[in-house]
């Protein structure tokens, strides 16, 4: 189903679209999954639900790509698959024993677990497989007493090694230090590993800093050196000023219909050229004066002569 404003998810649950949208569009619906998913949790399982410690760090780390397949936890669960757009689905997984209501937390309507909660809970190979969420996620603890009365309640010694392991390798020896010391103290042995990737590097970051300023900085110290050495030493000024105006010139056509096109005009190699032409006739012709894709290859070809125009100085 899909009419006008609104589209069919699953029976009884729509979404809001742009009528514009053509058949098969997907931007509608990821751009309203999560909080579809916030809404269809609270009504089929409130309050009993919540996502995965996976998921939540995520979430919580800024990262909110749409997975495949969301797992909710409940009591209500049915160990069943719910089926939705665009090959993306929730998987209600039936739990015997919800966590305490102080390990979880909610943020847009998303039931999840707590930071210091999730990163006790998260297997080894997320740390591996998600380096950048996990640091992020490690830079919001700004000391370790939460981390501490969760592993000491539950005597978790391999994780509390794990932990000491990555606050270490994200440049936060102290608090690593902390964890240590304290679970030593209290009988358990400590054995430390780290749990990223060899060779993964990590930039500094600050703990008052908010996660999706975590989340940048991470990912440029993590991808700088690659997209560096991926460049080309610069060609520097066209010995030819004359030449290379004239080559510039020769493409324009092609360049400004990429180039508008990705911005979500629809724009004609015809329409690019009228307006090229100077047949573009805002004074006198209402479509001219009237389309958003005639103002914006106008306004593309102005710019253009602009910068002709500071080259040739």
């Amino acid at each position: 189903m899909h009419a006008g404003f609104i589209q069919q998810v699953v029976r009884g649950w729509l979404i809001s679209s742009n009528p514009g949208t053509a058949p098969g569009e997907s931007t509608p619906w990821f751009a309203s999954f999560w909080e579809f998913c916030a809404r269809y949790c609270e009504e089929r399982f409130s309050p009993d639900w919540h996502l995965s410690a996976e998921q939540s760090l995520l979430i919580q780390a800024e990262n909110t790509a749409i997975p495949g397949q969301v797992i909710i936890h409940s009591p209500k669960g049915s160990n069943n698959t719910t089926a939705l757009l665009f090959g993306t689905s929730f998987y209600d997984l039936k739990e015997s024993r919800p966590p305490p209501s102080a390990d979880l937390v909610t943020r847009d309507g998303l039931r999840l677990f707590a930071i210091e909660s999730a990163l006790i809970k998260v297997p080894e190979a997320f740390f591996a497989a998600n380096p950048i969420e996990a640091q992020v996620a490690l830079a919001t603890v700004r000391e370790p007493s939460g981390l501490l009365r969760r592993l000491l309640e539950g005597g978790n010694s391999v994780v509390a090694g794990r932990l000491v392991g990555a606050f270490r390798r994200v440049n936060r020896a102290d608090i690593a230090e902390e964890i240590r010391a304290a679970m030593t103290g209290a009988g358990y042995a400590v054995r430390e590993a780290d749990p990223f990737v060899p060779g993964h590097e990590f930039g500094k970051l600050t703990a008052a800093a908010a996660p999706i300023v975590g989340r940048i900085q991470s990912m440029w110290e993590s991808m700088r050196g690659a997209v560096l050495s991926a460049f080309l030493h610069p060609p520097g000024l066209p010995a030819d000023r004359q030449a290379y105006l004239h080559f510039v010139d020769e493409i324009y056509q092609s360049d400004a219909y990429h180039s508008l096109s990705i911005e979500g005009y629809r724009v004609t190699p015809a329409l690019i050229e009228r307006v090229r032409s100077g047949a573009w006739r805002a004074e006198s012709n209402d479509a001219d004066r009237q389309s958003r894709d005639a103002l914006a290859a106008r306004g593309y070809w102005q710019a253009f002569q602009q910068v002709k125009r500071s080259a040739r100085r």
